[in-house]
């Protein structure tokens, strides 16, 4: 027997959404609420946890069940028995703590049967999918940081607004909590959203991947998901606040760009002799037009996106790159960061299936030209739903995917040797004296 934060110190330290990867948690109580539940034999216990092991201070946010016995099947989810003889079991795989979730969203549902999402990592993500009620999804936010995420705010936006290209937003849950960073004040944080679960639907990564493994033309695909995608900015763009370009904002987009240029060229020597070209390219953006800025998705590909059974596409997981600050993730942004993701997605499409192929031949018949298509498709898309003319706003746009071959560059070169000439032939090509001459004067 032990105290919970000594149960849940060896306990997180194996979760694959716990951080701190290779320390010992080093754990404090900030917070502890009791939710009531309809089980007489357990207690649902939501804490927010400080984890001192790390620089700064990381927040988890962790839900538990206790009980007195352990229920038939709920033995591979006990964390350990605390000092009171409760045992404590991990909330997420518990029906206690799962359908006082959903009551505390009020949401009504008769089958409360769940299943934990085996393949998230810093969430855990509890599907409601049984009987006959329309399916739902609940997130559980592990990693929580002081104010709002855009994973909540933002589709509950669009929700708001009838639009169908996210999937609908039903509740959430915010917590709160005392900050010493900011005067010891009450901090809050979301915690938890349930949405709707889209199963007639298939990852864009994965459709992308069989139709460039079998050469079909994506193209239409492409072009509609073009469209979806200013669709969506057009709505966050009537939904959240939206404003003119600052020469400030436009300076710090900048500076951004060179410093992670600095940081890549220690990982990636094949980047110095390229960096004047780039320095460039980047430099040449500042003298652009800028369209407004206004919230975008943040970290837009084809992993992002899903396609149901009738044609539509559909946009999913807006919290932003996960290693940017959440205040950073929560301002206006240019809404071309988004379009240039999409566009090294296609492109990765094709540097994927070459580097999985199973031989010279298999390489040799991916066709190049797969990526280009859709590239164009999807601009082409993107322009005829949003009337705005990208290509007037290429010296902009070719920054923007600069800067993201940049990062991919980096992050191949640390975690994919292997996948390092997919991004480099980005940067190559983006830096050429052909590409100069397509970008208007």
């Amino acid at each position: 027997m032990s105290s919970s934060l000594e149960c849940l110190t060896d306990w997180m330290s194996r979760q694959r959404w716990y951080a701190g990867k290779g320390r010992v948690p080093n754990l404090l109580e900030v917070t502890r609420e009791e939710w009531p539940t309809e089980e007489p034999d357990a207690r649902v216990v939501v804490l927010i946890l400080r984890d001192l092991a790390n620089n700064p201070p990381s927040l988890y946010h962790v839900p538990l069940v206790a009980r007195r016995t352990i229920p038939k099947g709920a033995g591979p989810h006990l964390i350990g028995r605390n000092s009171d003889d409760d045992y404590l079991f991990d909330g997420a795989h518990d029906p206690a703590y799962t359908s006082a979730l959903l009551k505390r969203m009020h949401i009504h549902r008769s089958d409360r049967r769940a299943r934990v999402h085996g393949g998230e990592q810093s969430n855990t993500s509890v599907i409601f999918d049984e009987g006959g009620e329309a399916p739902l999804v609940a997130k559980v936010f592990r990693l929580v940081h002081t104010g709002e995420n855009p994973d909540v705010t933002l589709p509950s936006a669009l929700t708001s607004r009838g639009y169908r290209q996210v999937p609908r937003m039903l509740g959430s849950v915010t917590g709160y909590w005392n900050d010493p960073y900011h005067g010891d004040r009450t901090a809050m944080g979301h915690l938890a959203f349930a949405q709707e679960f889209v199963t007639d639907a298939t990852d864009g990564w994965e459709l992308a991947l069989a139709s460039a493994a079998a050469n079909e033309d994506f193209s239409a695909e492409a072009e509609r998901l073009g469209r979806t995608t200013a669709e969506v900015h057009t709505g966050l763009a009537q939904a959240m606040p939206t404003r003119d370009a600052t020469l400030g904002d436009i300076v710090g987009f900048v500076a951004n760009w060179h410093h992670r240029l600095s940081v890549a060229t220690s990982d990636v020597p094949a980047l110095r002799a390229l960096r004047p070209a780039i320095e460039a390219v980047y430099d040449a953006a500042q003298d652009a037009p800028w369209p407004q800025l206004q919230r975008i998705h943040g970290d837009f590909h084809l992993g992002q996106v899903l396609r149901r059974s009738t044609g539509e596409w559909v946009l999913v997981d807006f919290e932003g790159e996960p290693l940017r600050p959440l205040d950073e993730r929560n301002r206006v942004d240019s809404p071309l960061r988004d379009v240039a993701g999409m566009l090294r997605s296609f492109d990765y499409v094709v540097g994927a299936r070459r580097n999985t192929a199973a031989d010279a031949a298999a390489r040799d018949a991916v066709d190049p030209e797969w990526a280009h298509r859709c590239r164009r498709a999807f601009l082409d898309g993107y322009i005829a739903q949003s009337g705005t003319d990208l290509r007037a706003h290429r010296a902009l746009l070719d920054a923007f995917e600069l800067d993201k071959a940049v990062y991919e560059a980096m992050y191949e070169a640390r975690n994919r040797p292997t996948w390092l000439p997919i991004p480099l032939a980005a940067v190559e090509h983006l830096v050429s004296s052909d590409r100069a001459s397509a970008r208007p004067a």
